[in-house]
C-alpha cells in the first residue's frame, strides 16, 4: 500500500474489536498513528476486547496509539480526543466513523430508545467526531474522513426493511458527501466505505444470524485492507465517493480474495444487491 500512512494520525469511534480494530492494526503496519475513542474500558463477558487491548494490538503491529475512554455521543469526550492526538502526535490527518449501533427490528416493535441510540451513535456521532476533527484536517496535506457507512440504496426493499437503521446508516452516508462537497476546496477526501459480503463480527453474530451467518462471512480485515488503500492515496484524488471493499481492492489489483474466509459464496450484506 505504500508509505504515505507512516507518521499520519488517525482518530477513530470505536475501534475496540472487529472492523475497525482491523483497520487500525492494518494502518498501524504502514506506520500511522492512532487515537481510539471507546466505551470499553473495561471487559465485557459478552463482546471480545476493550479501547486498551486495541492500543496494545496496535502497538505490536508497530504502530503508537492512544486510548481515549469516552463516548462519541458527547462533545466533550469527542474534543478530548481530538485534542489528545494534537497533544501527542501534533494533529489529526485521517477521521474515522466508525462506531455504530445497529438494531433491526421493524417501526413497531423498535423501541423509542434504541431509535434515539442509532441516531445518536451513528449520525451524531460522525457529526461530532468530523466537526472537532476538521481544524486539523485543514492544515494537514493528507486529509481524509472514512466513514464505515453504505451506499444510498433506495430500493423499497432496504427501505422498508429497519426504516431507523437505514436512517441512522444512510444519515452517516449523506453527510461523508456532504463534507466531501463542503470541503472539496480545503483538498480534504470524504469517502463512505461499505462490505460487499456481510462481516465476522460481533454483530454479525449476536444480531444478524449467529454462528451459521458468521462462517458465510468474510473476516474484517477485506475491510482493512481496502480502508487502507483509500487512505494511502492523496485526497484530491478520490472523495465524494461511496465505495464497495472488494471494488476498491479489485483497482488496487488485488483479486484473489479466498484469504478472506467467507466460502464460495459469502452472504452478501444488508444495502447491497446481488449483481444482475
Amino acid at each position: 500500500m505504500g508509505t504515505s500512512l507512516k507518521g499520519r494520525t488517525m482518530v477513530m469511534s470505536g475501534g475496540s474489536r472487529g472492523i475497525g480494530l482491523a483497520i487500525l492494526v492494518a494502518a498501524a503496519k504502514e506506520g500511522a498513528n492512532a487515537v481510539i475513542l471507546a466505551k470499553t474500558d473495561a471487559p465485557d463477558p459478552r463482546l471480545p476486547g476493550t479501547v486498551h487491548t486495541a492500543v496494545a494490538a496496535i502497538e505490536r503491529a508497530g504502530g503508537s496509539a492512544v486510548a481515549v475512554v469516552g463516548d462519541v455521543r458527547r462533545a466533550e469526550d469527542v474534543e478530548r480526543a481530538v485534542s489528545t492526538a494534537a497533544e501527542r502526535f501534533g494533529g489529526v490527518d485521517v477521521c474515522v466513523n466508525n462506531a455504530s449501533a445497529i438494531s433491526l427490528l421493524g417501526t413497531e416493535e423498535l423501541p423509542v430508545k434504541q431509535f434515539d441510540l442509532m441516531q445518536s451513535i451513528n449520525s451524531r456521532g460522525t457529526f461530532l467526531l468530523t466537526r472537532a476533527c476538521l481544524p486539523f484536517l485543514k492544515k494537514s496535506d493528507h486529509g481524509h474522513i472514512l466513514s464505515l457507512s453504505p451506499p444510498l440504496n433506495l430500493s423499497p426493499r432496504w427501505l422498508g426493511a429497519h426504516p431507523a437503521y437505514t436512517l441512522s446508516k444512510y444519515g452517516m452516508t449523506l453527510l461523508t458527501l456532504g463534507f466531501a462537497a463542503e470541503y472539496a476546496h480545503a483538498g480534504i477526501a470524504a469517502n463512505c466505505l461499505w462490505p460487499r459480503t456481510t462481516i465476522a463480527t460481533a454483530a454479525v453474530v449476536n444480531v444478524l444470524g449467529g454462528e451459521a451467518l458468521a462462517s458465510q462471512s468474510r473476516n474484517p480485515e477485506i475491510m482493512a485492507d481496502a480502508a487502507v488503500a483509500v487512505l494511502a492515496r492523496p485526497p484530491r484524488e478520490r472523495t465524494g465517493q461511496t465505495l464497495i471493499d472488494t471494488d476498491v481492492l479489485a483497482e488496487a489489483g488485488i483479486a484473489d480474495l479466498a484469504r478472506y474466509g467467507g466460502g464460495d459464496e459469502p452472504e452478501l450484506d444488508i444495502f447491497v444487491d446481488p449483481p444482475q
